[in-house]
């Protein structure tokens, strides 16, 4: 019998895991025809969330833990997870129960009957979520879209279920600064959607704040797309153009009227703008020569204090000897 895999990154779950973990019994009961391996990925939690794991490991074999020495974030948390399952189709879900277990069962006929090689879902509605936060949440899927060559679609989610050989394509992109949306649209391979409305936490409090969702999407958005940089170099051109014109009008101005003292309160502004605009340019390049030197420092995306999973090789003390598929 095949085996399905759930990777659930927790951050701070105490109160959810129990609604979620009987969710998923009722759904493998459901789904007889394969056998479900459920992978938790405790992310630094700070309540008694590992302790809540180690309570269901015990009681259902089928539960596998890991604990990292740190809050890494929750793509460190689905990477590890990734790489950590064994079963010959593996689905990233939140331990929330905003993504509606019963949507495995769709996504699993979706793969073995119709072929596919990912089933995701994305959501149709954003009801109880802030106005104001789905408006820049659309518009950074337009904008994404329009300026990099990878397409994510509207109100996708990271909730999907994937057949091993995605699984290993994920897994082969590598870096450190990691946009799990952008990876999966990067990669290919033949998704099917599955539309589903929003859906309230069933416990505790949303993790991601306005501020996190902000820096995330320039994740995706420098991860993915060299637009910003082209903007700058853009931008460089047009005021070097704008400025080349000043100086001829201030010539003629000159050599025609003479040349008074006034002006200088445009010119004061003048100056503001354009030492804005290469403060501006300047930011774009620093994010990206960030990113680079993150990446070139080549330190482990996560690190393990605790698990409990036949799939993974620890040393005595603790640490992952290898992080490769």
């Amino acid at each position: 019998m095949k085996v399905l895999s759930l990777v659930v990154p927790c951050y701070n779950e105490e109160q959810s895991l129990p609604y979620f973990y009987d969710e998923i019994v009722r759904i493998a009961g459901i789904l007889t025809e394969v056998e479900f391996e459920i992978l938790l990925v405790d992310d630094g939690s700070k309540d008694k969330t590992l302790e809540v794991m180690r309570g269901l490991h015990e009681k259902d074999e089928r539960v596998k833990y890991i604990s990292f020495s740190r809050n890494f974030g929750k793509e460190a948390a689905m990477y590890a997870g990734l790489m950590n399952v064994t079963g010959d189709y593996a689905a990233i879900i939140d331990a929330d129960l905003q993504h509606p277990p019963e949507l495995l069962i769709e996504m699993y006929h979706g793969i073995v009957e119709e072929h596919y090689d990912s089933v995701a879902a994305r959501r149709v509605t954003r009801e109880g979520e802030p106005k104001l936060r789905s408006f820049f949440s659309r518009c950074f899927y337009r904008l994404l879209n329009r300026i990099s060559k990878v397409e994510i679609v509207d109100g996708s989610v990271d909730y999907r279920l994937m057949t091993r050989q995605m699984v290993n394509a994920v897994l082969s992109m590598s870096e450190k600064n990691r946009f799990t949306k952008g990876i999966f649209a990067w990669v290919g391979f033949k998704t099917k959607w599955v539309e589903f409305k929003n859906v309230e936490r069933v416990a505790g409090e949303t993790k991601w704040s306005f501020w996190k969702l902000f820096l995330y999407s320039l994740e995706g958005i420098i991860g993915f797309s060299t637009a910003p940089l082209a903007i700058a170099s853009f931008l460089g051109l047009a005021f070097c153009g704008i400025s080349f014109l000043a100086i001829l009008v201030i010539v003629m101005k000159t050599l025609i009227w003479g040349d008074p003292t006034t002006g200088w309160p445009s010119l004061a502004c003048i100056i503001l703008m354009v030492s804005g605009v290469q403060l501006f340019c300047m930011g774009i390049l620093g994010q990206y020569l960030g990113k680079m030197y993150v990446e070139t420092k080549n330190r482990p995306v996560y690190l393990i204090r605790e698990a409990q999973t036949k799939n993974l090789d620890l040393d005595p003390d603790g640490y992952q000897k290898r992080q490769e598929p």
